[in-house]
């Protein structure tokens, strides 16, 4: 019994694997993707003013994986604008999204049980790409590691990694939200999940890829639909981060705390009448006892 369900469960994954992206999982791809460029301020006066623009932004949220990922192979970055039909599908989104009449088509897509259909389809995109990504890197670099997580990471988070030079065709310029310095939860699970379809592709998880795909396709998207139902902005990440962090790498969070919690104690000032008060009470102190041993003296 228990190896029908393991041959059942090994066919269920290699069907899923197989499983053609374009063009519904494609589709609901570049929805969420230029939902989200809709979501960032003056993205909608932009598309009125600047059309092109816009549309280049478009493009970078539904391909700037692709383009990043052949930017560290060394392979022509506009190679897949090749792909007629993608970028038309891409093209016919964002118009949709941006100058539909009355934003019936963005009202329709941003209700939220369909949303969540299109966001959990997104995430079985992701995958796939992560997984593509690493196979690709390793055809050219059997052995190079970081090559192939550098790779998947991009493909799975491209976009996000390529933040500040969207902004840039924006005409704004924003260092401080490098996704590098701020990961959300699909840019740590990106390269996480690289990590392990690169053990998995030179052989040191003894899984198939099509199960790890189907494997980490539902965590994606389990953790995914959760977070976008709950409108919540944490990560399944924080809590075992918050325990090994502090010891691989230390804990300046933690440092801070203290020093915020040794400051408070001190009747809630800031730091300088903080310091400026142990001096005086010192004062206090040495004069007091100055004054006992002058009366000692005299007595």
């Amino acid at each position: 019994m228990e190896l029908l369900s393991a041959l059942s469960l090994g066919e269920l994954a290699l069907s899923f694997s197989r499983v053609p992206l374009f063009p519904v999982f494609d589709l609901s791809y570049f929805i969420v993707s230029i939902l989200y460029l809709k979501y960032e301020p003056g993205a909608v006066e932009l598309s009125r003013r600047h059309p092109m623009a816009s549309w280049l932004c478009a493009m970078l949220h539904c391909f700037g994986s692709y383009i990043l990922a052949d930017l560290l192979l060394g392979e022509p970055p506009v190679d897949y604008f090749s792909n007629n039909s993608s970028i038309l599908l891409a093209s016919a989104v964002w118009y949709l999204i941006f100058f539909c009449p009355l934003d019936l088509f963005y009202k329709c897509v941003c209700f939220l049980p369909v949303k969540l259909i299109f966001v959990a389809m997104k995430e079985v995109v992701r995958v796939r790409k992560i997984a593509v990504g690493i196979h690709h890197a390793h055809h050219h670099y059997h052995h190079g590691w970081f090559v192939m997580i550098a790779t998947g990471w991009v493909k799975g988070s491209g976009v996000a990694l390529m933040s500040n030079f969207e902004q840039l065709l924006r005409g704004v310029w924003k260092p401080e939200t490098n996704k590098i310095l701020h990961m959300s939860f699909p840019t740590k699970a990106s390269l996480y999940g690289a990590i392990l379809f690169t053990l998995q592709q030179t052989r040191w998880l003894p899984v198939s890829k099509a199960s790890l795909i189907f494997i980490f396709t539902m965590f994606m998207v389990s953790c995914k639909v959760f977070l976008m139902a709950t409108h919540s902005h944490s990560s399944p990440f924080d809590v075992l981060e918050g325990y090994i962090c502090p010891v691989l790498f230390g804990s300046a969070w933690g440092s801070d705390h203290h020093h915020d919690n040794h400051g408070g104690s001190q009747g809630g000032t800031g730091p300088g009448p903080s310091h400026s008060a142990l001096p005086t009470k010192s004062k206090e102190e040495l004069s007091e006892g100055s004054r006992k041993k002058k009366t000692k003296k005299a007595d």
